[in-house]
């Protein structure tokens, strides 16, 4: 087994920058642009400064503790894995600190100690000369989709700035010089102040000897904001293979992605992970065992990481734009209000298991000529699968191993064998006692709280007049009140509570129009329900039924039950009347075939 090193070693911000001389500091590819705006830099300046006057009283702290610097060691150069918003300002303040030294007309003994210590810390030393070489600056930003990477540059080398610069390093770097010159007058308190912030504000590097370990790191100690996503080391990986033209080209790509999978609630980081599954499935990985993402597309026997990756997962964002934004566009797919009515049911299942088989066979599949009576059968069928065996097994591992063979089995072929359906017996089915009917008809009635939402969209939708998507935020009315008065009913609570969580007693409502039905009795509650834009809500609120008991939940559970068993069975019995899907020829078959024709064999 490999062994890791990782060197800790508190250093002064002068001994940690002087160490750029043998290993500069380098923000990779795949970070973040430099963010820092006004409020960090502004509260950096005022905590050395105090500090700064704070060390010379007898009881003031000695050092300035400015946090840990993630890192580890490749082509010579340190690459930061976190710090890297710090580790930039303090190359800013001090080459502002130095452009106000250096423009000063009595060049002390004190000035040109200062910028004798400082020139080490932002540039490469002649070690024959002594002399700086302003071109070889111990900072360099490769971030990727950084447009302002040279400007760092220019202004480690010149000290200047163009006017009208807009740019986080010209702002702070020209807020810095602002603060200085304001502190300028106080002549020893600037002394006192470049002194603090060399030799007696400290960090605390953590070097690792590889990526790997450093990323670990960083995502265990980072509590600030979001850490590095896996989708960011891809980018840099596919990044570095390019040409000039092609890294253009894929950052405009990866802009515009990044873009519009944000619109729709998606991430790239989501997107690398549903396509892992479309490539596990291509090859034919059924194991229940998940990769590690980065593992998996960094493997080194396979070339996963292409820049034809980017168009790929653009194409799989289409579909959740659609899932997620709840509209339709211009595939015509997605104007299928049966197809957005099912998928809508699925979005509130309790895990992603149900999104990787429905990404691949769209992918798999979208260019058919008949791909929208392909999609929707498969997607009934597969909600019916999903939600059976949850309520049978409400736990992941009901479902994963099914889900997996799925996901292989959709590969070539548009209609893949899968059961759907409660496990020990069929329901309906003739073979099934009195008693495996009546679990069944109670796994319905008395359902997991975390398939409720599912069924009531099921209901909802099979309404005919629910002609639009359910509103994308209601709440699970209780039609009989969870809060009820007992002089009005004269029920047993233990017989209330067993009843009052079934499935007939509960509606999907608009927020707004439940919190006004609040605990009300029925005949209050009707006058609300009419103003949903839910079909079964609003007809449930013009029907005559004028009082709601433990009667009537007991009669609506066995209406909703029988209504989505016989939705399930026709569900089922509608995809496997389609006629069988045949696998279709592999790449390599249709070569053969081509080859064939062209010498007329066929």
């Amino acid at each position: 087994m490999a062994t890791t090193n990782i060197s800790v070693n508190k250093q002064t911000i002068l001994e940690l920058l002087n160490s750029g001389q043998k290993t500069p500091f380098v923000i990779p590819e795949y970070q973040r642009p430099y963010s820092w705006g006004d409020d960090e830099i502004i509260t950096l300046f005022e905590d050395l400064w105090e500090f700064s006057i704070e060390r010379t009283k007898s009881d003031g702290a000695k050092t300035y503790f400015l946090g840990c610097v993630v890192s580890y060691e490749e082509n010579e150069a340190r690459q930061i894995i976190d710090g890297q918003q710090r580790i930039t300002s303090l190359f800013l303040l001090l080459r502002a600190v130095l452009f106000m030294l250096e423009k000063e007309e009595n060049q002390t003994d004190e000035v040109k100690h200062f910028i004798s210590l400082i020139k080490p810390a932002l540039w490469k030393i002649n070690e024959f000369t002594g002399k700086e070489n302003r071109n070889e600056i111990l900072l360099r930003s490769d971030v990727v989709i950084d447009s302002s990477n040279q400007i760092l540059r220019n202004i480690m080398e010149t000290g200047t700035i163009k006017p009208d610069a807009k740019d986080n390093y010209s702002r702070n770097y020209k807020k810095f010089i602002d603060l200085l010159t304001i502190k300028s007058p106080q002549t020893n308190s600037v002394y006192q102040f470049v002194l603090s912030l060399l030799n007696y504000s400290i960090l605390l590097p953590i070097t690792a000897d590889d990526q790997e370990t450093a990323l670990t790191i960083f995502n265990t100690l980072n509590n600030r904001g979001l850490p590095l996503s896996d989708a960011d080391i891809f980018k840099s990986c596919i990044y570095k293979k390019l040409d000039d033209a092609g890294k253009k080209n894929f950052i405009k790509k990866w802009k515009k992605l990044e873009a519009d999978a944000s619109k729709v609630g998606e991430s790239i980081q989501s997107l690398f992970y549903y396509h892992m599954f479309y490539l596990r499935a291509k090859e034919k990985d059924d194991k229940s065992t998940t990769p590690g993402v980065r593992k998996y597309y960094q493997d080194k026997n396979h070339n996963r990481l292409t820049d034809g990756v980017i168009d790929d997962l653009a194409e799989n964002l289409h579909l959740w734009e659609v899932v997620n934004g709840r509209e339709s566009t211009n595939e015509v797919w997605s104007q299928n209000m049966d197809i957005r009515k099912v998928l809508d049911c699925l979005s509130s299942y309790t895990n992603e298991f149900w999104k990787y088989p429905v990404s691949i066979f769209y992918m798999e599949h979208k260019s058919k000529p008949d791909f929208v009576e392909l999609f929707l059968k498969f997607l009934r069928k597969l909600y019916v699968m999903l939600i059976t065996r949850y309520l049978e097994i409400p736990t992941i591992n009901a479902v994963k191993a099914d889900i997996l063979k799925l996901d292989v089995n959709i590969i070539n072929n548009s209609h893949p064998k899968f059961y759907a359906g409660f496990e020990d017996k069929k329901i309906e089915g003739e073979d099934a006692t009195s008693a495996e009917k009546l679990r069944t008809d109670n796994l319905i009635i008395a359902p997991h709280r975390n398939m409720v939402r599912m069924l009531l969209k099921l209901l909802a939708y099979q309404d005919t007049a629910q002609i639009e998507l359910l509103p994308g935020y209601w709440e699970i009315e209780h039609i009989f009140p969870q809060t009820w008065d007992t002089k009005y009913f004269t029920y047993e609570e233990d017989e209330v509570n067993e009843i009052l969580e079934h499935l007939g007693n509960k509606l999907p409502l608009e927020k707004k129009l439940n919190i006004s039905a609040s605990n009300n009795y029925f005949v209050t509650k009707k006058g609300k329900y009419k103003d949903s834009r839910i079909s079964i809500v609003r007809k449930l609120g013009t029907s005559s039924i004028d009082e709601w008991d433990l009667k009537k939940i007991a009669e609506n559970d066995q209406k909703v039950c029988d209504q989505i068993k016989n939705i399930f069975k026709q569900w089922v019995a509608d995809y496997e009347t389609t006629e069988s899907g045949k696998e279709e020829p592999t790449p390599a078959q249709l070569e053969m075939i081509k080859m064939f024709r062209e010498k007329g064999f066929i």
